[in-house]
């Protein structure tokens, strides 16, 4: 696979400059280009302020900002773009015309290798991609607004895309931290297909008196769980796109229902903004009009889009939860409402529309169930994609079930002799589910939290005892259960973007599925402790130097270390019990501060004897300790004591055995209903 590392994006506006500050943030090298010079200019100073907020929220620090923006140049005229840039990703003015214009250019001057891909939301891919001299390496991008913040890209292979450009655009944009929804070329693709004729649909409710501006969107809030109405949303981000985008659907689907009403064209042509009132209240009859008409529309279209094998339903729905920030997405809201009555407002708004619905959706009366976990087999490699982006991939009931399911069939394969575990979008796995703790606490259930972690033991299981040699891709978040899940396998690679951690004890429990117990058999007893007791965030580098991570290199290079560890097969010492960098100023840190003379204080709450207070990283070690739940702490630090002397398999009982005493605590429940919150903790230790 070619490795995308330099890039170029056609455009400085506020598509343009929001890809070059993405693509600068993740180290890519950036040639912001446009026919102008103050246009670049302009584009730099929008993405300085965009910087500048960030900033001011501390996401980035100054000196991080100045380090992104050496990556971008600003190139004056397509004709000037570097010839051996990797990718070069037009965003200019949504115009086949134009855009073809662009792409002639290019052809002339990009070298064979550059792969060569259109940012639209509309254009048919395989109309481009005709025009181009490159067929094979060109490709259809769709980036949300803002693509700096947005987590979602639909990425659009045309006909003739080859494999090798679709995997390469695929993994720059997951080294983004995208969430990637790879479809078909029909018009709308993914998201604006089901989305805009649901704005249009609102502003034919309008016209028929259905409900005011307010009304409708406050029904509408209410039916999607939303944030923003549909009149409210439109005045963010601008009428005249939805008037444009909902007329090429009418157009390219010839489906009348879908063009622009005579108010939107009004206020568009009149360059207005929708009034919204604030009296919302509407009567119940009108109400349910507004609901159903809503909701049948998206659930229509929505089942058009899987029948058209455009994407999976999972897919759908991921679009909904990440590029419109919905709390459900369509499918999932049919769950909610109830299947037949979903069915039953898409036929009644498909017979008023004049669409026809596919019968695997209107004769449906089950629930659907939703796959999590994707599996793609290269040669003797099975790669297990965690694919729950929305969630940041979190460990719930449904995802271990069908990770152990998948573990055991791929365990069993002669063909296979390697099994990759990732996460889709920028987290690894972002730990366990903790609503579903909350929800058993207060239900008197915390049986069902042991059972729950004793099944994730037993998928765990199927990566500890596996045949194959098994490696954990943790190029992003891996927190709590995620690293846990990590920990299991053989090898554990990551690049700059991994971060670990184990949150438990700040949050009212300990590690439970094996984080008391493989961490100290990796990386020692005091190096464990710093990891687990103080909930420490560990970089790339530190987690690297604790023996955390196995490998660390860049995105680049990372599909070279995956054939190498394939190679060579599992590892002659998977718990080595000390860390890998004696000499890290980390890991001397840890094997001193949290020696075992010095345990008694700090689980005391007291600073040992020797340890000077002022030292920065002995006053952040023993703040984080004074924030954890002192039955937690205490039950974390005895587990992991117990590891030096057991076996593995009696260590991890331990750790169920103790589940009913953490959960049933006081101190359990006020951690992670603090975290669901977003407020600090209050412990009471009880």
């Amino acid at each position: 696979m070619h490795t995308i590392e330099r890039m170029a994006i056609i455009g400085a506006g506020n598509m343009g400059s929001g890809i070059a500050q993405k693509s600068a943030q993740e180290h890519f090298e950036v040639q912001m280009i446009d026919r102008e010079q103050q246009w670049i200019d302009k584009g730099k100073q929008t993405i300085s302020d965009f910087l500048d907020e960030a900033v001011g929220r501390r996401i980035f620090s100054p000196a991080q900002v100045e380090e992104i923006k050496g990556r971008i140049t600003g190139v004056v005229g397509t004709e000037n773009v570097a010839s051996d840039t990797d990718l070069v990703i037009e965003a200019v003015f949504e115009d086949f015309d134009i855009k073809t214009e662009v792409f002639g250019i290019l052809d002339e001057v990009c070298s064979e290798h550059t792969i060569l891909a259109s940012n639209t939301s509309s254009l048919s891919v395989n109309d481009l991609a005709e025009a181009v001299g490159r067929p094979d390496r060109f490709v259809g991008l769709h980036f949300f607004y803002h693509p700096a913040k947005n987590r979602l890209v639909e990425i659009i292979p045309a006909e003739t895309t080859s494999a090798e450009t679709l995997a390469a655009v695929e993994q720059y944009c997951k080294t983004m931290g995208k969430v990637v929804i790879v479809c078909k070329d029909r018009p709308g693709f993914v998201v604006n297909r089901f989305f805009v004729p649901w704005l249009n649909e609102a502003c034919k409710l309008l016209e028929e008196g259905v409900g005011t501006t307010a009304q409708i969107d406050a029904v509408a809030r209410k039916a999607f769980r939303i944030g923003l109405g549909p009149f409210a949303l439109m005045n963010l981000t601008g009428s005249p796109i939805a008037m444009h985008s909902t007329d090429y659907l009418a157009a390219q689907l010839d489906t009348p229902r879908y063009s622009a009403t005579q108010s939107l064209r009004n206020l568009v042509a009149d360059g207005r903004t929708w009034e919204i009132a604030e009296d919302e209240d509407c009567s119940e009859e009108d109400a349910t009009v507004i609901r159903e008409r809503l909701l049948g529309q998206v659930f229509a279209v929505s089942s058009q889009i899987v029948a058209e094998e455009i994407c999976s339903m999972e897919d759908v729905d991921r679009g909904a939860k990440v590029g419109l920030r919905w709390a459900l997405g369509p499918f999932e809201i049919a769950n909610r409402i109830g299947v037949s009555e979903a069915s039953r407002m898409a036929s009644s708004y498909a017979e008023e529309a004049g669409l026809e619905l596919p019968e695997w959706f209107t004769e449906r009366k089950e629930p659907f169930n939703f796959s999590y976990v994707d599996v793609v087999v290269n040669d003797s490699i099975a790669t297990v994609r965690i694919n729950r982006p929305e969630a940041m991939n979190a460990l719930n009931v449904t995802v271990v079930s069908q990770l152990g399911e998948m573990l055991e069939q791929l365990n069993v394969r002669d063909d296979i002799s390697t099994i990759i575990l990732e996460g889709a979008g920028k987290a690894f796995v972002a730990g366990a589910d903790v609503k579903f703790f909350v929800d058993k606490i207060r239900a008197d259930a915390i049986s069902d939290i042991y059972d729950f972690t004793a099944h994730g033991h037993a998928v765990l299981d199927k990566l500890e005892n596996s045949p194959k040699t098994t490696i954990a891709l943790t190029t992003g978040l891996a927190l709590g259960g995620g690293l846990e899940l990590a920990l299991a396998c053989d090898y554990r690679v990551g690049t700059r973007r991994t971060q670990f951690r184990f949150p438990e004890t700040s949050i009212g429990i300990y590690p439970g599925l094996g984080g008391t117990q493989r961490t100290p058999r990796i990386c020692g007893i005091e190096c464990a402790r710093y990891a687990v007791l103080a909930g420490n965030f560990l970089d790339a580098s530190s987690a690297k130097a604790l023996g955390l991570l196995t490998h660390l290199t860049e995105p680049s290079s990372i599909e070279a270390i995956v054939e190498a560890i394939h190679e060579q097969g599992k590892p002659l010492d998977k718990y080595p019990n000390r860390p890998a960098d004696s000499d890290s100023p980390v890991v001397a840190f840890a094997t001193s501060f949290y020696s075992d003379k010095n345990m008694p204080s700090l689980l005391a709450g007291k600073s040992p004897d020797g340890i000077d207070i002022e030292d920065k990283m002995v006053s952040r070690q023993l703040k984080s300790l004074s924030r954890a739940a002192p039955i937690a702490l205490s039950m974390a630090s005895e587990l992991l004591d117990e590891a030096a002397g057991s076996d593995l398999e009696s260590g991890l009982k331990s750790e169920l055995e103790g589940l009913d005493v953490i959960f049933g605590t006081v101190d359990a429940l006020e951690g992670l209903s603090a975290l669901i919150e977003g407020r600090r903790p209050s412990y009471s230790n009880s």
